[in-house]
């Protein structure tokens, strides 16, 4: 007697549904999980934040979310003859912090690059500029940003020092260590063939070492930016730090937070990009 399988409707769809499909509904459905949980999380904090404001009973302590909102609005508005925060709306604020930034970091993260390659490649360099790196990454931003003012002024110098030596030795510490370990083999293999220094590290060393090259950036753009409050803090307005250290002066609550949640979430909106930059340059990372 043979046994004839059943096959119910639902899993004859099911099997004959391209497999691409099947794992694009389950990435689609994977998303949509996830986006439910962050806004449920999102919704959650929002009503622990308004329930402590009611409980505190003390704006200046804990200002409620309607009250942050309103500032939102004051600060992006002209109201009064008054023309946003300081003469400056909210999002001029934060696009010049996003500037200094920008300039800090491209230049701290160039600068590590040409570090790490070298310290990764020359043995002595390393062991001279190991113990500095390592030093200069010890140091919180304020302690020589002092030195900085002292030595540039009050203008944009110092701010852009600032910030370009505290997003120098992530990146210097990720490419020194990735282009160190290199696969031997290949290096060979690739000089066997009649490659030359330069050639070695441009087609074998620095492609292998891109994945830890990346985390040093990411790192390197996330210590500037929690630096630009620092470098903010002496002649920072405009700027989302400035903004901030005044409101601080007058016991503003709700313009500190709100300038807290915009450095937040730009900080995490230009993670979200570097991290999609990684994703298509080196695509195989995190696959086995």
């Amino acid at each position: 007697m043979t046994v004839v399988p059943t096959v119910r409707p639902a899993e004859e769809t099911l099997l004959r549904r391209p497999p691409s499909t099947v794992a694009d509904r389950r990435m689609r459905s994977g998303r949509g999980r996830r986006l439910a949980l962050r806004v449920a999380a999102i919704g959650a904090l929002l009503l622990l934040w308004q329930l402590a404001a009611v409980l505190t009973q003390n704006p200046t302590f804990i200002p409620a979310p309607n009250a942050v909102w309103d500032r939102l609005i004051e600060t992006s508005t002209t109201h009064d003859g008054a023309r946003g925060y300081s003469g400056h709306y909210l999002i001029e604020h934060l696009g010049v912090s996003l500037r200094r930034i920008l300039i800090g970091s491209v230049v701290g993260v160039v600068a590590g690059l040409v570090v790490g390659v070298v310290m990764g490649t020359v043995g002595w360099v390393r062991v001279v500029t190991e113990p500095v790196v390592t030093f200069v990454r010890a140091l919180p931003p304020l302690a020589y940003f002092s030195l900085f003012v002292i030595w540039f002024g009050i203008d944009e110098t110092p701010k852009l020092w600032l910030l370009s030596i505290a997003a120098l030795p992530p990146v210097a510490v990720a490419t020194a260590s990735a282009v160190y370990g290199a696969p031997s083999a290949l290096v060979e293999a690739v000089r066997a063939l009649g490659a030359g220094r330069w050639e070695v590290i441009r087609d074998v060393v620095l492609p292998n070492a891109l994945p830890e090259i990346f985390t040093g950036v990411r790192l390197a753009v996330g210590i500037a930016y929690s630096s630009v409050v620092a470098a903010e803090t002496i002649n920072g307005v405009p700027g989302i730090g400035g903004m901030v250290r005044d409101a601080q002066r007058y016991s503003q609550t709700d313009t500190v937070v709100l300038g807290l949640l915009a450095i937040g979430l730009s900080g995490l909106l230009i993670d979200a990009l570097l991290r999609g930059a990684e994703n298509r340059l080196i695509p195989w990372r995190g696959r086995g």
